[in-house]
């Protein structure tokens, strides 16, 4: 799965840098997160480095965005262009 942001972010600003995949861009209102482009960090850390920085909790995971881990890493290896 994908993460997502609620609407308890506070737009504190360090999630953003924290992603590799630079899946985390400022909304409109909230930042949010690319499905497209989110691998949980798999391929770069053990757990999304987003959530462990986030001061207000509020990057769970995106059930409209179910993925194993095997096809995270498989949008990993896409995205870093290893595929």
């Amino acid at each position: 799965m994908s993460l997502i942001i609620t609407d308890e972010c506070i737009n504190c600003d360090v999630c953003e840098p924290e992603c590799p995949n630079n899946a985390i861009s400022q909304g409109e209102e909230i930042y949010q997160i690319d499905p497209d482009l989110c691998t949980q960090c798999v391929g770069h850390y053990d757990e999304p480095q987003c959530q462990q920085v986030c001061p207000v909790d509020c990057i769970p995971l995106d059930p409209s965005h179910q993925e194993s881990e095997e096809q995270l890493h498989a949008k990993y290896l896409k995205i870093s262009g290893k595929a």
